[in-house]
């Protein structure tokens, strides 16, 4: 358990840790010269048990709040210090306010320099105390007596007795509070751990500079050891970095967490008793971990946030940090000169527009959730095009084992009981094809970006497949269909292209829709050529296959067979709508079997390049024709959105998109 101070200045904070533990926490010469808490000072003590009871230290000046701050957030038992002689102050209280607005609900006070007034005294500041908080047990003490000591020494061993430890989930996360030298050593960085755990080896990083780093060794709670973990405070000797790239309020992270951000989306409390309503667009500090920026309050809603109320809102922060949901945030006035509120994170990559759409406060609605199973069924219930669960797992702060466990069934749980993972494994993973029955909570479409649905929603994405290809059979009778490209962006243009491809393979396979080379249309639809033009195509059908790759132009077509040049165009407008050949350009019409080759020329092409691109030059090498030709067919791959051009390359897009 981490012990952290709380109170006014010249309260006795620092004597107190020090008759607690026998540290001094005052460790700069300024501090000893000047009598009072500068910097965060930290301590330790041996319990009972074995375990390690920590301590930290804080200033109590109104000047070093931001000091206060970074030591405060990440500890589990607060012990508010209050001077018999002069009782509750502003600092007592500003603490008390922060304290609250981080949530920490387990604390105490010690009444301290109880040695220099009377009984009478000690019981008026008792009931001043506990006007303030009803709920927290008073112990008057005396750092210069020793008196109360040992009371105080019991409950809080006690307290650590039944506080137990923190979960061990979630990726790795500490707090940078300090960074230093040690001489044969190299750079150290000291913490409270949010989440996660370390060991000797790892490689991790620095957020948000994205840095490299490898953990040479640990020290948890003042001890050597081989891992560190979430409740422990940590110092970390590193490779690869120096004292002067680290600074306080950079984040040591498990490499897949490194996303930084300037936009933090929260639930915001204003304190109770501000005097004015919070105001949108306000200047305010923002405070999370140990890291320290200005930046703005943009509220979600109409109106400013009253006195005591609470509201969703954005930070717009003026440098990025990293955070994930539920991680807390205290807000400062403009002047840093007093604590305005406080804020829980729901989720740290929030988008600079459409921030207060329906759609948009629905979804922080799910964040607001109690626990991530809870969360990912509210955001798929939310999220017609799926949830990305990628980003859901690193805004949840859940590792890949965890997320698994999420997204699996009860039978698969039984069948693997040994896993790490704490939550109930009742979602089941569907990788393709249809749903093995009717209760599943998610459809999931693997790959690189994963993404899950809920049920209603992929039933729904198939529903709007058949009606849209059905209005174009209505409306265009005599086209065979929609490309796979055209569908989705008529029924789904904001869905990932690979959970299309899924949807319309399911389509297809329960007999919803038919899919003729790249035309998707309903079953029973059909382009019939008259007889008359079945005749025709079937004499000059063979043209277009002697040279696949360089078929003859329209009116060569003619020419060599003595036809009206007109009647040949028509024709070949009217086979394109069959799907049997593909108007590349306006005079070239290419056989289906020679476009999927070409297509499959240029996938590889993409993968024997190490920038994945494209050239015309290698592609007209690849295929034999002049370069012009082949600009044309790469031109025409990057309107139907199998590659898009960058630059004089082309990228493949869509590498689902058939023929």
């Amino acid at each position: 358990m981490i012990v952290g101070t709380a109170g006014h200045i010249d309260h006795g904070k620092t004597a107190l840790v020090k008759a607690l533990t026998g540290v001094d926490a005052d460790r700069l010469a300024e501090e000893k010269a000047r009598g009072i808490t500068i910097d965060l000072g930290f301590a330790y003590t041996p319990l009972p048990n074995g375990e390690i009871l920590g301590f930290v230290d804080v200033p109590g000046h109104e000047k070093f709040i931001h000091n206060m701050l970074a030591g405060a957030t990440g500890i589990d038992f607060a012990l508010l210090v209050v001077a018999a002689d002069d009782g509750p102050m502003p600092q007592t209280l500003e603490h008390l306010h922060i304290l609250n607005l981080l949530g920490i609900r387990h604390r105490a006070v010690a009444l301290t320099k109880c040695d220099r007034v009377d009984a009478g005294r000690i019981a008026e500041v008792s009931g001043d105390i506990q006007t303030l908080l009803a709920d927290s047990p008073i112990f008057p003490v005396s750092a210069v007596t020793g008196a109360g000591m040992n009371e105080l020494r019991a409950y809080l061993e006690q307290a650590a007795t039944t506080f137990g430890t923190r979960p061990i989930r979630g990726g790795f996360r500490l707090a940078v509070d300090r960074c230093f030298t040690v001489a044969g050593a190299g750079t150290v960085v000291t913490g409270t751990v949010f989440s996660g755990r370390v060991a000797v080896g790892d490689k991790l990083l620095f957020s948000p500079s994205g840095r490299p780093i490898r953990v040479r060794g640990i020290h948890a709670q003042n001890r050597v050891v081989e891992t560190g973990q979430a409740g422990q405070r940590c110092a970390l000797n590193l490779a690869d970095v120096e004292k002067q790239q680290v600074q306080r309020g950079d984040w040591v992270l498990d490499p897949a967490l490194h996303l930084p951000t300037q936009r933090l989306d929260v639930r915001l409390t204003l304190l109770p008793t501000e005097i004015k309503p919070l105001q949108h667009w306000t200047s305010v500090h923002i405070h999370l971990g140990a890291f320290h920026a200005t930046g703005r309050v943009a509220l979600l809603q109409d109106g400013p946030l009253q006195p005591g109320g609470n509201a969703l809102a954005q930070l717009v922060l003026d440098k990025p940090t990293s955070a994930v949901n539920g991680d807390r945030c205290i807000l400062r006035d403009a002047s840093a000169s007093r604590t305005l509120a406080g804020g829980i994170v729901l989720d740290a990559q929030a988008p600079a527009r459409g921030r207060r759409t329906g759609q948009r406060l629905t979804l922080l609605s799910a964040w607001e959730q109690p626990d991530p199973k809870s969360i990912l069924q509210a955001l798929l219930a939310a999220s017609p095009y799926g949830v990305d669960l990628n980003g859901f797992a690193a805004n949840a702060n859940l590792t890949a084992i965890e997320l698994d466990g999420l997204c699996r069934s009860p039978d698969e749980a039984k069948r693997n009981p040994g896993g790490a993972d704490p939550f109930p494994r009742i979602m089941p993973e569907v990788p393709s094809g249809p749903p093995p029955n009717q209760n599943l909570m998610l459809r999931l479409v693997q790959g690189a970006k994963p993404v899950a649905f809920a049920p209603e929603h992929w039933a729904k994405l198939i529903q709007a497949i058949v009606e849209t290809l059905g209005k174009e059979h209505e409306d265009v009778p005599d086209s065979l269909g929609l490309n796979a490209g055209q569908l989705r962006l008529r029924t789904a243009p904001r869905l990932e292209r690979a959970a299309f491809a899924q949807v319309l393979a399911e389509s297809m396979a329960e007999g919803h829709c038919v899919r003729n080379g790249s035309w998707w249309h309903l079953p029973g639809h059909k382009i019939v050529l008259t007889q008359k033009d079945e005749t025709l195509w079937q004499r000059i059908a063979p043209l277009l296959q002697q040279q696949a790759f360089l078929p003859p132009r329209v009116r060569d077509i003619a020419r060599a067979e003595s036809l009206d040049e007109a009647a040949v165009r028509k024709l070949l407008i009217q086979v394109a709508r069959t799907g049997q050949v593909y108007r590349v350009a306006p005079d070239h019409y290419f056989d289906r079997t020679a476009a999927a080759q070409l297509a499959g020329i240029v996938r590889e092409l993409a993968q024997e390049d190490t920038d994945g691109v494209v050239s015309a030059a290698r592609f007209r090498d690849r295929i034999g024709t002049g370069r012009k030709l082949a600009i044309l067919i790469l031109e025409y791959f990057d309107r139907i959105g199998l590659t898009r051009r960058v630059g004089d390359t082309h990228r493949l897009r869509d590498d689902t998109l058939q023929f």
